[in-house]
C-alpha cells in the first residue's frame, strides 16, 4: 500500500519515550503512517537495545529482538540535549511536528530545555504527550520504575496467584504492553482529531499507574462495595470446573472453563469421565462443583493427563467447551493455524540482524490497513538525513557536531 493512503501520513512525531510504554505508544502510530523520529542517545542507549533475545544470540545495541519488534517503520537520530546544540537542534525537530511523547521521570523535559511550555514557544498547536509512573503532582510523583512495579502497585500483582502463595505476577510488564501504551494512542488519536476541528494543540499528562489500574476493575468495583477481593489462581466465581489442567507430555497443559451444567456434562463425556456429572458424584450441579473446587479439579486432572494438550483443546471446543492448549511461543510461531492464516508474523530485513520476525498489526481497518514498513532502526541510522533535509544542519556543521559527539 503506497505510503500517501496509510491514515496517519503526514503527521510527525518527536519520540523522547524509551523502555516499554512510550515506544509500543508509537508503534501503531507508524505503522500506520505517521513519520516518528526516535531521539536517542549514544551515552544512554534506550534499556532494551539491551535486553535479549539477541539475534543469533550474539549481544549488541541494534540486535535485540525486543527492540526491534517495538519499534517499527520508526526512524532514528542520536542528540546529546545536555549540549546547547543538541537542544536546539532538538527544538528545531519540535517545531516541525505535530507531537511530541515522552516517559521519563516529571521535571526531567523541562531540565533538559524541551518541556511542555518550551515546546509551545516553537510551535503553539504542539500535542504533547507525557507518560510519568504516577503523575506529576500528589506524594509519589517522583518514583520511578518500570512495568513490573506499575504492575505492583497497581494493583495487578495482588490479584495473580493462589491466595495461599506469594503473588506470582503476570509474567511479563503487562502495564508496558497493553493498558498504558494503547490508552496513550488513543489519547493521541483524540487530540490530533480536536486539532483539526479546533486548530488548538494539547498537554496530555498519562499516569501509568491510574492507566494501569483500569486492568482491575471489576476487583475496585467489588472492593468499593465491601467485597472480599483475593487472589484465587485460576478459578472463577461463575464457571466450575475453571483452570489449567496437565496433560500428556513434559509441561503440558490445556485450560478449561465450564460455565453450566449441560456445559459440564459434555465435557465429562470427552474426558471419558461420565460418572463425574452423575448424580451423588457431588460434582454433578454447579453449585457443588464451586464448594468441592479443590476436589474437581484433582478428578480433572486425573483424566486431562491422559491427553495430548493441543487434541484435548480440539475436542473440547468442538463439544462446545471454552479450551485451549497452553501454547509455547515455538507453538505460536510454527504450529498456530490460526495465526499463520491471518499473516501474523512478518518478515522484515534488517541491515545488522538480517531477515527477522515481527508481530503484524493485530487488528486491520477496513479503508486503511496499516502495514509494518520498515524493520528497526540501527542505533542513530537517521541521524544525518533528518538534521541536513528537515532541520536545516550545513554538512559542515552535522560534521563538526558528529565529532563533538553531539549527534550522530
Amino acid at each position: 500500500m503506497p505510503a500517501s493512503t496509510l491514515p496517519l501520513t503526514g503527521i510527525r512525531i518527536a519520540d523522547f519515550s524509551w523502555v516499554g510504554a512510550g515506544p509500543f505508544m508509537t508503534k501503531p502510530l507508524a505503522d500506520h503512517g505517521a513519520e516518528v523520529i526516535k531521539v536517542e542517545s549514544r551515552t544512554r542507549t534506550d534499556v532494551i537495545r539491551s535486553m535479549p533475545p539477541f539475534r543469533h544470540r550474539i549481544a549488541g545495541v541494534d540486535r535485540s529482538g525486543y527492540f526491534a519488534n517495538r519499534n517499527s517503520s520508526k526512524k532514528s537520530i542520536c542528540l546529546d540535549l545536555r549540549d546547547e546544540f543538541g537542544r536546539e537542534l532538538a527544538l528545531r525537530l519540535i517545531a516541525k511536528s505535530d507531537i511530541v511523547v515522552n516517559n521519563f521521570t516529571p521535571g526531567t523535559m523541562d531540565r533538559l530545555g524541551v518541556g511542555y511550555a518550551a515546546a509551545r514557544a516553537v510551535r503553539g498547536d504542539i500535542i504533547y504527550l507525557e507518560m510519568p509512573m504516577q503523575g506529576n503532582a500528589g506524594p509519589h510523583k517522583g518514583f520511578r520504575g518500570y512495568g513490573l512495579s506499575i504492575g505492583a502497585v497497581g494493583g495487578l500483582l495482588g490479584l495473580s496467584g493462589y491466595p495461599d502463595r506469594l503473588p506470582v505476577g503476570t509474567g511479563t510488564n503487562y502495564p508496558d504492553h497493553v493498558p498504558n501504551p494503547l490508552h496513550g494512542a488513543i489519547a493521541l488519536l483524540a487530540a490530533l482529531r480536536h486539532r483539526r476541528h479546533t486548530g488548538q494543540g494539547s498537554y496530555i499528562e498519562l499516569a501509568q499507574l491510574e492507566s494501569t489500574i483500569n486492568a482491575i476493575g471489576p476487583a475496585m468495583v467489588a472492593a468499593a462495595n465491601g467485597l472480599p477481593v483475593e487472589r484465587m489462581g485460576n478459578a472463577d466465581l461463575e464457571a466450575a470446573p475453571s483452570g489449567v489442567y496437565p496433560c500428556a507430555g513434559t509441561d503440558a497443559w490445556c485450560t478449561i472453563t465450564v460455565t453450566g451444567d449441560a456445559q459440564w456434562a459434555k465435557c465429562a463425556s470427552v474426558l471419558d469421565a461420565a460418572d463425574l456429572a452423575e448424580a451423588g458424584s457431588g460434582f454433578e450441579s454447579v453449585g457443588l462443583r464451586r464448594r468441592n473446587r479443590a476436589e474437581l479439579d484433582n478428578e480433572i486432572s486425573t483424566r486431562t493427563a491422559r491427553f495430548q494438550s493441543f487434541e484435548l483443546a480440539e475436542a473440547l471446543c468442538e463439544a462446545g467447551i471454552p479450551a485451549a492448549a497452553v501454547a509455547n511461543s515455538e507453538d505460536l510461531m510454527c504450529r498456530d493455524p490460526q495465526l499463520r492464516a491471518r499473516g501474523h508474523f512478518v518478515s522484515l530485513d534488517h541491515p545488522v540482524m538480517g531477515p527477522s520476525i515481527y508481530n503484524n498489526i493485530p487488528y486491520r481497518l477496513g479503508r486503511t490497513p496499516g502495514r509494518l514498513r520498515s524493520a528497526a532502526p540501527m542505533l542513530g541510522a537517521h541521524s544525518r538525513e533528518v538534521c541536513t533535509a528537515l532541520l536545516g544542519v550545513s554538512t559542515a556543521e552535522y560534521e563538526h557536531a558528529h565529532a563533538e559527539g553531539v549527534l550522530g
